[in-house]
């Protein structure tokens, strides 16, 4: 849970223990917490080397406000060498690669090994 979500909800306890909660500071509470989720969200495909989550990525884009980013031409300057990269900048992961893809783990049936990570603007 996010700081202001903890903050929003605190204050809330406190003025409910102080007997001085009211609707209206419920339903602001409420709207303020809406708002901040109304952002959307944007979405990162990551084609990497294997599964794990220290995996290389070989391939990227994003869709942002709607839009599809390929990356950059040089992998040099794409903005994640791994998948973990992503995960520490904030990306929760959506989708993991399918396993059924693999029918043993030296040969990989089907598009590739795919993450899908999403993160709230």
């Amino acid at each position: 849970m996010s700081d202001r979500y903890e903050k929003a909800i605190e204050g809330c306890v406190e003025k409910l223990r102080a007997g001085t909660l009211t609707e209206d500071d419920l339903r602001a509470t409420l709207n303020s917490l809406v708002s901040s989720c109304d952002g959307g969200h944007d979405l990162l495909y990551l084609q990497a080397d294997s599964m794990a989550i220290g995996a290389g990525v070989l391939g990227m884009f994003t869709v942002e406000n709607g839009e599809i980013h390929e990356g950059p031409p040089d992998p040099g300057d794409w903005p994640y060498a791994t998948v973990l990269d992503a995960l520490k900048d904030g990306w929760r992961v959506l989708k993991f690669p399918d396993l059924a893809m693999f029918v043993d783990e030296t040969k990989l049936y089907g598009p590739g090994v795919e993450f899908i990570l999403e993160k709230q603007r």
